[in-house]
């Protein structure tokens, strides 16, 4: 009956049922448009199948502002396993919201009509950017994060929290800003302020992943030493995870990705699949439009579903 449902509504273009192989064209790159919500669902839960009839009506009433994607995980299990520990999913049904071509917002549980318009209405701004000063500001931080100008970026999050100390994009952003500048203690602090029931969130789960793998490089030797490692023994797996992790630590996003990649090329077991895990993790603290994020996900599932 649910699926009848999603199939007559669909021709709108507002809903859609996406796939393993559809969810970046349908979530990610259509959110670039307008913002898109993806309503992780199973047929299994008798509250995943509430929520989506009431989404469906708060999406079809919202009249193009938002877009519905539907990921039954029953169906794409594999798809599901990697988002789920990258977007901080921690139960079904649970819903996240994309835009710019990011996750920007999320819930889980089946929450009330009222609170699914009151989502809605702030993901598609009932008061807009252009009118909204802290919106505003926390563009213009996320902009300058992503340029690299982390020192900025963390002035505007300290302005933003200033006026507003519950803002969680903005914790999480200067978060992201201590981990650049390679101030974890900072980091761990303004993590730490965020409540608990708040860490599930994307934009604080993205920078929790961030940090941790920070803190995995600081531990790690010379990367000249890691280098002569895996040159001298190109099946030392932990001498290549090890690199990896360095070279992340420099920046060079594209090397971390290929060695990570031809450890789960070689040995998909290895370190009960810690290369693959380890890719996630760094896909999430990357953010996935990263280009490093894009290519990696496309190369490691040509491996997991070769």
């Amino acid at each position: 009956m649910l699926q009848d449902g999603g199939a007559a509504v669909a021709a709108d273009g507002l809903i859609k049922d996406t796939t393993t192989q559809g969810f970046m064209k349908d979530a990610i790159e259509e959110s670039r448009r307008q913002p898109v919500l993806v309503d992780f669902w199973s047929p299994r839960s008798p509250a995943s199948k509430q929520l989506t009839l009431i989404l469906e009506k708060v999406v079809r009433a919202a009249r193009g502002k938002v877009k519905l994607c539907k990921l039954n995980i029953d169906e794409h299990g594999a798809v599901f396993q990697q988002l789920q520990q990258q977007l901080g999913i921690q139960s079904i049904p649970a819903v996240i919201a994309f835009a710019d071509g990011r996750a920007a917002d999320g819930f889980m549980g089946a929450l009330p009509e009222q609170q699914v318009v009151a989502f809605v209405e702030r993901l598609t701004g009932g008061k807009g950017a252009a009118d909204d000063p802290v919106q505003q500001a926390i563009e213009a931080a996320d902009a300058a994060l992503v340029e690299g100008d982390a020192a900025s970026a963390a002035e505007i999050y300290a302005e933003v929290l200033a006026h507003d100390p519950e803002n969680i994009h903005a914790m999480a952003g200067l978060t992201r800003c201590h981990v650049e500048t390679g101030e974890l203690e900072q980091a761990r602090q303004t993590l730490a302020m965020v409540p608990e029931a708040k860490r599930s969130q994307p934009p604080v789960a993205a920078a929790a992943a961030a940090l941790e793998v920070a803190e995995q490089a600081a531990a790690l030797g010379p990367l000249v030493e890691l280098e002569k490692k895996v040159a001298a023994d190109p099946l030392d797996h932990q001498a290549r995870f090890d690199l990896a992790l360095a070279l992340n630590a420099k920046g060079r996003r594209a090397e971390t990705v290929d060695h990570l990649l031809e450890i789960a090329r070689r040995d998909r077991k290895w370190n009960e699949d810690g290369a693959r895990k380890q890719l996630v993790q760094l896909f999430e603290a990357w953010g996935p439009t990263d280009e490093a994020t894009v290519s990696g996900r496309r190369r490691l599932s040509s491996i997991l579903f070769a």
